[in-house]
């Protein structure tokens, strides 16, 4: 499989945003626009990522949407089954709530709240043991990027899960990578550099598993309308992890349209 005949995704990443009659608001816009102009499921999968305390309400009100948009949950613990663990929600009860997909491993999780290799590898197991799809994000700083340790960065982030993924479980995997100096400042990557990491995750996927050719990799770090059909024409590229637009349903409703309109 090429990486130009992957159906890529759009996935909104709320952080921690709105409020809940604004974020109501955003999905029936949202839902209208779909209705009004029809994105086919099989030229881009939608998604999005609410607070862990919206999943539920999220979930529902998509339900009456005029094709699937999935619920994607912004973390799971490291602790799996349940117990005693004041705060954390596992794999497995995101899975009984009806989650099926997960972000693990976005840089604010690892800057701000420490994520490192342990901890992410304990939660991408978790995950993929559960039964979840993890959209597994990568990236490096400006620092990195101007030492000229980008590649290396990145690659080293996908090898760090390599030994708690087993071979079967490749397919259930996204990565998104977004570099961190781009995420929530307005910089973007241009097409020309964001395509060439993609290009190296890919080169680095199929050196590591035999689903690296068919695995979706999405670029994240301020995508927006205006950007978005020079980033969808990158042939690897196979989609977005929207942070700031995707609160806008206009916005996002674009972004999946151009990302779609490459199938």
């Amino acid at each position: 499989m090429s990486a130009s005949t992957i159906t890529p995704w759009v996935i909104g990443n709320w952080k921690m945003n709105p409020v809940q009659a604004q974020a109501q608001q955003l999905l029936n816009e949202f839902k209208q626009l779909l209705q009004d102009h029809g994105i086919a499921e099989e030229k881009c999968h939608l998604g999005i990522a609410p607070t862990m305390l919206a999943l539920s309400t999220v979930q529902a009100q998509l339900s009456d949407a005029v094709r699937p948009v999935y619920s994607v949950a912004q973390d799971v613990s490291r602790i799996a089954g349940t117990g005693a663990y004041t705060g954390e929600v596992s794999a497995e009860l995101l899975l009984d709530a009806g989650i099926g997909y997960v972000l693990i491993g976005h840089s604010e999780r690892r800057e701000i709240f420490a994520d490192n290799r342990d901890s992410l590898n304990a939660k991408v197991q978790n995950a993929l043991n559960a039964g979840l799809k993890v959209i597994y994000c990568v990236g490096e700083s400006l620092e990195q990027r101007e030492a000229g340790q980008a590649e290396a960065v990145v690659l080293q982030q996908i090898c760090d899960i390599a030994g708690v993924v087993a071979a079967e479980q490749w397919a259930n995997i996204i990565v998104a990578y977004e570099p961190i100096w781009a995420i929530g400042t307005g910089k973007t990557a241009s097409p020309e550099d964001a395509q060439a990491m993609h290009a190296k995750i890919r080169e680095g996927l199929k050196q590591i598993t035999s689903y690296g050719a068919s695995m979706a990799i999405l670029y994240g770090g301020s995508v927006k309308a205006e950007n978005a059909v020079e980033l969808a024409a990158c042939p690897d590229i196979n989609g977005a992890l929207v942070g700031g637009a995707s609160l806008n349903a206009q916005s996002f409703h674009q972004i999946a349209l151009a990302f779609a309109n490459t199938q």
